[in-house]
């Protein structure tokens, strides 16, 4: 480390990290804190107790998203803005989305160690609802904050319980008063990677230069209901079989593009009347394919498309498709990434450029305001998986980037 820089304090951010992970403790090593419900709600309270403490104020709009600002010495500059999420998948580890948030809370914490006030405030940020494991779909805060989801759309969407997202906001008193939109100066992002390659190379800093061009498709695959025992197999129009034959050709077309980083799978399937006795009539299925490669994604986009109208006629089912969420490989400001590769450098620390396999509320931050993002290593790469893991000593060099980097921009 050059000397005269900002380091955080590493023993302080373990300690917040492990005291969110007795928030929603799940399979014992992992989380399960869906959005919006009791456990999430107990760390939301948490982490406005500790921003408060840290003398941030707090607002909080519409959908829930929790803006934490440390005030600089121009209240009328707008802010550098540092966040992630709290909130996780069923299966969920500690770190996904919790180590960016609590990063950004120890950057407050280690400037008033010091006393220090920036040019620019600073505001860390809680999104609402990242993951997309209770409400559908995910980034759903950010994406209705940027404008890209309409906000009366994302207030009556469901959970599989049929509670919407407007009545689990009141549930747990978080349905905030403030307007959903805000202006940044810049938005900065930590997350851990959740891909193998900073472990793999024993690389500790990553600086994200873009993402994967990624789509995600809902598929309603129509047929008849009957007997599984008494009607012919020549009569059957069975979705179940439908969306089998979409699964699988999916999955092969993702392994025919994986030497050149393709990636497709089916995330959630939905079957009715999902009884034993009784082929169903009609399934749901979200399908996910990206690829680093714009042309490359082009091509996989209609192979996937012509698998589906293949997968109709064998099972002589209906299949409607109907597009969700999709963002770009080129995303983030230039600026924002020499920022980070400038700062890297002067504080002695190595780093790799690299692509976001995985999609983050910086995607919809960055249609607003100029945006960058670090990755740190999580082990094998695994994630959204209870035994997500992480070192806190290779976690604190991009903690130690971020701080410098946001100290930076805010006293612009």
């Amino acid at each position: 480390m050059a000397t005269n820089v900002l380091e955080v304090n590493p023993e302080r951010l373990w300690e917040s990290l492990e005291r969110s992970a007795e928030i929603g403790r799940f399979r014992d090593v992992g989380l399960r804190r869906l959005a919006l419900s009791a456990e999430d709600k107990q760390m939301r309270d948490l982490f406005i107790e500790w921003v408060k403490d840290a003398g941030c104020t707090v607002e909080i709009d519409r959908l829930g998203n929790i803006f934490a600002r440390r005030a600089g010495s121009d209240a009328s500059l707008p802010p550098v803005a540092i966040g992630s999420h709290l909130d996780t998948q069923i299966c969920g580890g500690r770190y996904d989305g919790i180590l960016g948030v609590l990063c950004g809370l120890e950057v407050v914490r280690s400037l008033n160690d010091r006393g220090l006030t920036t040019k620019r405030g600073i505001e860390v940020i809680c999104w609402t609802n990242e993951e997309g494991a209770r409400f559908n779909p995910p980034m759903m805060g950010s994406m209705a904050f940027a404008g890209k989801i309409p906000l009366a759309d994302v207030l009556n969407t469901r959970d599989d319980d049929g509670i919407t997202v407007a009545e689990a906001l009141d549930q747990i008193g978080y349905a905030g008063p403030a307007p959903v939109g805000r202006t940044f100066d810049s938005y900065f992002e930590l997350h851990i990677e959740q891909a193998p390659v900073l472990d793999g190379e024993k690389c500790d800093v990553g600086i994200v230069v873009g993402g994967y061009k990624t789509k995600a498709l809902r598929l309603l695959i129509k047929g008849d209901t009957g007997h599984a025992g008494g009607t012919p197999m020549g009569m059957r129009r069975n979705a179940l079989v439908g969306a089998g034959y979409v699964i699988a050709a999916v999955n092969d077309i993702g392994l025919a593009y994986a030497s050149d980083e393709g990636r497709t799978t089916t995330t959630r399937i939905e079957s009715f009347p999902n009884l034993a006795g009784t082929y169903a009539e009609q399934v749901k299925l979200t399908l996910d394919f990206r690829h680093i490669d714009a042309k490359r994604f082009e091509a996989m986009d209609k192979d996937v498309r012509a698998a589906i109208a293949a997968s109709a006629k064998k099972a002589n089912v209906e299949i409607e498709v109907s597009e969700g969420w999709s963002f770009g490989p080129d995303l983030f400001a230039p600026d924002c990434i020499e920022l980070l590769r400038t700062t890297a450098k002067e504080l002695g620390l190595p780093y790799r450029e690299m692509r976001s396999q995985a999609g983050h509320d910086a995607y919809a931050v960055a249609t607003l305001a100029p945006t960058a993002m670090i990755f740190t290593p999580c082990h094998e790469g695994i994630s959204h998986n209870v035994n997500e893991n992480i070192e806190l000593v290779r976690s604190v060099p991009g903690a130690n980037l971020l701080l410098n980097a946001a100290v930076a921009r805010a006293n612009r």
